[in-house]
């Protein structure tokens, strides 16, 4: 079993389909959860990514921005508990194990970040089966985790202190440690860990 999860900033040009279609053949993930789509569901369901092979639920866009998705393999159990454009929560059992799956996208807007840790430790509060979250949490949680630029201690903490009263542990990421490039140059050049899994254990 496999997972990925992928803010794909937007798919509406046919590149970045053909690139999402490109990168589900390749790592045939069992789940795939997606935000930014900026895509209603109808928009999404159109653009058949391997659909004899996935079922999916869709949280719509508003506006020019959000929109998620979550994709897992047919013959998977997924039941839904929650949605929200900030969050799909599914229980899910396979080979005979149940579990719990929350894609997760952080509020982009600092000012309203606090809103995504109330998310988080309601979804933490509802007790259940073990509880993997993945996702954009549009923030980090150790000033490593920037590469140029500083983040106040404060957010950095606020969002730790979610993660640790819900109960979770940072899955360690391999490879590159940067999920997030702001696209410029040299001094400007600003990059940092924003998307990640967390567990509880068990």
């Amino acid at each position: 079993m496999n997972m990925l999860s992928l803010n794909c900033r937007g798919l509406g040009r046919p590149d970045a389909v053909g690139g999402l279609r490109n990168l589900i053949r390749k790592e045939a993930p069992t789940f795939l959860f997606l935000c930014e789509t900026k895509l209603r569901g109808m928009e999404f369901r159109k653009l058949s990514l391997s659909k004899e092979e996935y079922e999916c639920m869709v949280v719509d866009n508003v506006g020019r921005s959000g929109g998620l998705a979550l994709l897992w393999k047919r013959g998977v159990t997924c039941k839904l508990r929650s949605s929200s454009v900030h969050h799909i929560d599914v229980d899910i059992e396979l080979d005979g194990t149940k579990w719990r799956m929350t894609g997760f996208y952080g509020w982009p807007t600092v000012s309203d970040r606090y809103l995504s840790w109330e998310l988080l430790r309601d979804l933490g509060s509802q007790a259940g089966d073990p509880w993997m979250c993945i996702g954009d949490f549009n923030e980090i949680l150790y000033s490593t985790e920037m590469k140029g630029g500083m983040r106040p201690q404060w957010q950095v903490n606020n969002f730790r202190d979610a993660v640790d009263d819900c109960g979770l542990q940072d899955i360690e990421v391999e490879g590159y440690g940067f999920t997030f490039d702001n696209g410029q140059e040299g001094e400007d050049n600003r990059q940092s860990r924003l998307d990640r899994a967390l567990c509880t254990e068990g």
